[in-house]
């Protein structure tokens, strides 16, 4: 598998219509300073499962209240206690 950067990871999902899922916090920040409404990212943060069923698990259980905001642009934050949602783009 080819290795991207995170640019290229943001373009590709933006162009195809494609949320970025990921546990790298990192992305929260490059999003915010690209200051676009697309692509929506969903991360994993502070969560007690860090095995990639598990997560997946975690993001299906609780796709039915984030859709809405992952369709119109927004970063989630998904830790084991709580969901932080932010409107895209994020405003300074």
């Amino acid at each position: 598998m080819e290795k991207c950067c995170d640019d290229e990871i943001f373009d590709f999902a933006k162009k195809e219509n494609r949320i970025v899922v990921s546990a790298d916090t990192d992305f929260g920040t490059i999003v915010t300073l690209r200051n676009e409404k697309s692509p929506s990212i969903v991360i994993f943060r502070r969560t007690k499962n860090r095995k990639p069923l598990e997560q997946v698990e975690l993001l299906m259980s609780n796709l039915d209240e984030i859709k809405t905001y992952l369709e119109t642009g927004s970063i989630v934050i998904i830790e084991d206690k709580r969901i932080r949602i932010r409107s895209l783009p994020i405003i300074h």
